[in-house]
């Protein structure tokens, strides 16, 4: 008996997108799930070659399912269920070191505080 629609929070989950049901659920509901560029409702069935976008974390993956998976599975068959469409992240900027005490140089005395406050700008 072949599947011809999955539960889109059930997929998302079951593909490892989302660390837990509960979590695709409301990822769903909250309009961070969009299937074929609709928001879709967690029950909005799923099927193969839609196009799934998954807003979050300050980055949006783009995902084409190639399977149909209904229970949570391993991580190799997971990344077997879906295409990564998402580009990659852009470069990390490097962060200026800011000041750093020792560890059990106790709290900064008034001067010192003082030169830190310069230091950061403040």
């Amino acid at each position: 008996m072949a599947i011809s629609g999955v539960r889109a929070d059930a997929w998302v989950w079951a593909v490892r997108l989302y660390k837990t049901r509960t979590q695709a659920t409301a990822a769903c509901r909250a309009g961070h799930v969009r299937v074929n560029g609709d928001r879709v409702k967690p029950a909005a069935a799923i099927r193969v070659g839609d196009r799934v976008d998954i807003t979050g974390a300050g980055r949006v993956r783009n995902v084409e399912v190639r399977a149909l998976v209904a229970k949570r599975v391993g991580a190799d068959v997971a990344v077997s269920a879906y295409t990564d469409h998402t580009p990659p992240p852009p470069p990390r900027t490097e962060q200026v070191a800011l000041a750093t005490r020792e560890r059990g140089a106790g709290r900064p005395t008034k001067r010192e505080r003082r030169q830190l406050d310069r230091l950061r700008g403040r």
